[in-house]
């Protein structure tokens, strides 16, 4: 907003186009703090918008990690926090693809566009690309402004860990939603969108209109939720669970039943430990919620972790990975790369395989030699 109180109307437009494109809410939220904090650092360094210069841009991405972020609930003498490079990469990510949508829309001149990417020939092809007859689709157009970053290890709870989270969760409702991220691996905003009537967990559902056999959930996506949880998958999808599930689901129903504004909400996660007691239950206060259960047990986690882990651990215990693909709901099997994951003691027990196979050759070697 302006100091009238003014919309900025084409980041709300760019807004309005990721909900008609059906793009998580998660994501609209993320643009638009992005957006905003382009636009308010824009005015305050007499910018104009539409017409940042590399040096602008440069000098933007810099400020992004030297701007101490502003305290949450911090103790005034404690160590202000920094935003990573990484983060940084992606807010200037955000700023770049709506100066490209602006520029479709003739608000930003072309000779912007030609100052955020160059020309990049990809040597090295991740999988499924496809290079061209010719080769022609290697070269594409890469960031023109950006931090090198590591690519990052990615972070996952293993069973037992979440075993220490449920150890110190003091509701009902808050061990089912930890037992139920464990057992399906479906993403936290897929759990918030859950409703009542996706819960399948009789051995038989046919009484219902459904076909699946055994106990198991349905993930749907829906944009109706009035939580704004959307799942990230357009198609819909079943996940088998096992008697844990059932049963925490039950312990939840009777701590549920306790809430009588809860009776009336066909959402399955909803308040009932804060006002407004019955409403569906929102990401920020979940996400917050895990985080603190989090910190009584020791663990500096996020319930993304426990998706890792489960997909993982199927993978580990023999699951076909088309088949583990298809309950995690990714659209293709280069999404299934970052989510399998090994240990420590793993990867010194594949060392001291291969050693023992190399010993054994080298044995070999020298006795033909002989």
């Amino acid at each position: 907003m302006d100091d009238d109180f003014q919309l900025h109307s084409p980041s709300v437009d760019y807004l309005d186009g990721l909900r008609a494109a059906d793009c998580s809410v998660n994501t609209e939220r993320n643009y638009a703090g992005r957006l905003a904090l382009y636009l308010s650092y824009a005015v305050a360094h007499g910018i104009d918008w539409t017409t940042p210069t590399l040096q602008n841009l440069a000098t933007y991405l810099r400020w992004l990690v030297d701007e101490p972020l502003p305290p949450r609930g911090l103790r005034p003498d404690a160590e202000p926090k920094h935003r990573r490079p990484a983060t940084a990469n992606a807010h200037l990510g955000t700023v770049c693809e709506f100066l490209r949508w602006s520029s479709l829309r003739g608000l930003v001149p072309g000779s912007v566009l030609r100052i955020l990417a160059r020309p990049k020939y990809l040597a090295y092809l991740p999988d499924g690309f496809d290079p061209g007859e010719d080769g022609q689709n290697r070269t594409i157009g890469a960031r023109a402004i950006k931090f090198s970053v590591a690519v990052p290890g990615f972070e996952w709870l293993t069973y037992e860990h979440v075993d220490q989270l449920l150890a110190v969760a003091p509701h009902a409702r808050d061990r089912f939603l930890l037992v139920l991220l464990r057992d399906t691996g479906i993403r936290i905003g897929e759990a918030l969108g859950l409703r009542r009537e996706d819960m399948h967990l009789l051995p038989n559902s046919t009484t219902v209109g459904c076909t699946v056999g055994g106990p198991h959930i349905h993930i749907i996506r829906r944009s109706a939720n009035a939580n704004g949880a959307l799942a990230k998958s357009r198609r819909p999808r079943w996940i088998p669970v096992d008697p844990d599930t059932a049963g925490a689901y039950a312990d939840y129903q009777y701590e549920r039943d306790e809430v009588p504004t809860a009776a009336g909400s066909d959402m399955v996660f909803v308040n009932l430990f804060a006002s407004p007691l019955g409403e569906p239950m929102k990401y920020p206060s979940t996400y917050e919620l895990f985080v603190r259960l989090a910190q009584r047990a020791g663990l500096d986690a996020h319930p993304h972790m426990v998706r890792h882990g489960t997909i993982t651990r199927w993978i580990r215990d023999g699951m076909p990975r088309d088949t583990a693909q298809d309950f995690a709901g990714h659209a293709s099997a280069y999404s299934m790369k970052p989510y399998v994951h090994i240990t420590g003691r793993e990867m010194r027990e594949h060392a001291q395989r291969v050693n023992e196979i190399q010993k054994a050759r080298n044995a070999t070697w020298r006795w033909r030699k002989r």
